[in-house]
């Protein structure tokens, strides 16, 4: 944000001006914005599954948590471009905002509601594919694991 001229810097002044709390400012806007951003993530994989059973090949798991992922953005990103507004404001020569609503309404008025999806793109770039892999490996790790209990099964033995 230019805020400080490198991250060294920027540690220093933190721990010196704020303390140990001041590490921590932004923990409670970024759990806003990635606890229902999972829930939504995994709701739609879930739905998808439900309603197509469960994925077949790796192919459909990447594709399911593309879909999945993308659809989390949408319902999210409005909350993420607040987050980063209220996070980055002491880089801004804008007046700063007084509140959380306060962000909102000013960007709704200043910059109308597209610019709530500010980023989007940015955003989708990383989170897509990151959960398309997340849901893949998923995939394959249940059923190696189905594999080894079946094997366990085989031989007597309850050891993996």
């Amino acid at each position: 944000a230019g805020i400080y001229p490198n991250v060294f810097a920027a540690v220093k002044n933190i721990a010196r001006t704020e303390g140990p709390r001041g590490f921590f400012v932004g923990a409670l806007p970024t759990a806003a914005r990635n606890v229902p951003f999972v829930v939504v993530t995994f709701t739609v994989y879930g739905a998808l599954s439900a309603w197509r059973g469960e994925a077949k090949s790796t192919a459909e798991s990447l594709g399911r948590g593309v879909t999945a992922a993308l659809v989390a953005g949408v319902v999210t990103q409005p909350v993420d471009v607040v987050k980063t507004r209220m996070m980055t404001q002491a880089a801004s020569t804008a007046v700063p905002y007084a509140n959380t609503l306060d962000c909102i309404r000013t960007i709704w008025k200043n910059e109308g509601p597209l610019a709530f999806y500010a980023g989007f793109a940015q955003r989708t770039t990383y989170m897509g594919p990151l959960w398309a892999t997340q849901f893949a490996l998923n995939g394959k790790f249940l059923e190696a694991f189905a594999k080894q209990k079946q094997h366990a099964g085989n031989n007597g033995s309850s050891k993996p």
